[in-house]
Order: structure tokens, then C-alpha cells, then sequence
């Protein structure tokens, strides 16, 4: 699954300078940001990691159409406070889509997870999920990802930390 394939027919493409209207577009919706925080700090993020040259930033497409969005970046490009697990090499993903399904979240976040290990040599990914995204916990738990603690994150508030480990 490391090259961008998965058996729902999702693929996760690079995303170009071409897809920042349909970012904002999804940005706009409330299920969107229920994933992502409010909309400047989403917009924010998916700029800092677009700009990182080692930032993995991805269109989710199913059967060619856009449906969702993925990256990953480092955790030490993050600014604040982090969870004393997220040890250096760990790489902190995100994942949305609209509408949402645990199925497809979860193969996104394999996908992502995937790609993150067969081109860096990061140590872990994490996941850190609002409590009120239940399904979002159930698609990263799908994927491989375990519950760690519970983190008050400056733009979610209480949220879960997920972690998954680098296979041996």
C-alpha cells in the first residue's frame, strides 16, 4: 500500500498549487473543520507543511475524484508544547474528507502512515483527534494507530493522542 493505492479505490496524489481552492472549499464546511480546528488555523497548518520541503501533502482521490485531504510533517515543526511521547522522528498527520466514513478515513490514514515509513525515517506517526471525533479515533484505531493519553491541544482542547509505531 506504500505506492498510493488501497483496496477502496483510494489514492493519495501530491497536492499541487492547483488545489488550493478546493482546500478552502472543504475548509468551509463544519464537518471539515469538526477534523481540522477552526478554518484560519487549518489553512495556516496545510500552509506551514506546503511549504516544508519534507512535509508529505496529499490530495485523497477515490475513482479520480477529489474527497479528502492528508499530510504529514514532523513534530518539531510544530510550534507549542507537545506530548512528552511524541518522541524526535515522530511525524504528526491529519486526515479529513466529506463526507466522512470510518472505512475510508481509516485506509487514508494507513495510506498516509505507509507512505510517512517508506520515505523518512521517522519513528512513529500520530494522530491527535479531538474527543468530540469519535469516528475519527475508530478510523486511526482501524489503521494501526493506539490511544496514548489524553493531550489539551490549544486548538481542539481535549483531544486523543494516537501513536503508531514504525513496523520492524
Amino acid at each position: 500500500m506504500a505506492d498510493g493505492h488501497a483496496p477502496l479505490g483510494i489514492r493519495l496524489r501530491p497536492a499541487t498549487a492547483e488545489d488550493g481552492f478546493l482546500l478552502r472549499r472543504w475548509l468551509r464546511d463544519p464537518a471539515t473543520q469538526a477534523c481540522s480546528g477552526n478554518r484560519a488555523s487549518a489553512e495556516a497548518e496545510i500552509a506551514l507543511a506546503r511549504m516544508s520541503e519534507t512535509a508529505v501533502c496529499r490530495i485523497v482521490t477515490c475513482a479520480a475524484r477529489p474527497i479528502g485531504y492528508a499530510q504529514a510533517m514532523e513534530v518539531g515543526v510544530r510550534a507549542g508544547p507537545q506530548p512528552p511521547e511524541l518522541l524526535p522522528g515522530t511525524w504528526e498527520t491529519q486526515v479529513w474528507m466529506v463526507p466522512a466514513r470510518v472505512a475510508v478515513l481509516a485506509t487514508i490514514a494507513r495510506l498516509l502512515a505507509a507512505e510517512v515509513f517508506a520515505t523518512t525515517l521517522a519513528v512513529a506517526c500520530s494522530g491527535l483527534i479531538s474527543l468530540r471525533q469519535e469516528m475519527m479515533v475508530r478510523a486511526y484505531e482501524r489503521a494501526g494507530f493506539r490511544w496514548r493519553r489524553i493531550w489539551h491541544d490549544p486548538l481542539f482542547g481535549p483531544a486523543w493522542l494516537m501513536l503508531k509505531e514504525r513496523p520492524r
